[in-house]
């Protein structure tokens, strides 16, 4: 991804979360700084009820992915007023 775009998208994220309409989180490496994938969770607009969530890996630190998952959905299991989380299943 370019740059702008890049900073483009960072915006957005900054902006929905402080609006309370979209949270995007970094994954990072343990015990480093190193960016290796993201989770989103962006309640529908339509459905506040409804949480889409996604998560990503990079394609070399792939290992994360499954260990990601289980602990996003735990997480996410652990908080009441998300009645309808969509994650889809690895």
């Amino acid at each position: 991804m370019p740059l702008e775009q890049n900073l483009g998208d960072l915006r957005r994220h900054a902006a929905d979360f402080e609006a309370r309409t979209g949270f995007a989180h970094t994954v990072l490496e343990p015990d480093r700084d190193e960016v290796i994938g993201c989770v989103h969770i962006c309640p529908d607009r339509e459905d506040p009820s409804a949480v889409p969530v996604s998560s990503w890996a990079r394609a070399d630190r792939a290992h994360p992915d499954a260990p990601l998952y289980r602990a996003v959905s735990d997480w996410l299991a652990g908080h009441r007023p998300l009645r309808r989380v969509r994650y889809a299943p690895r």
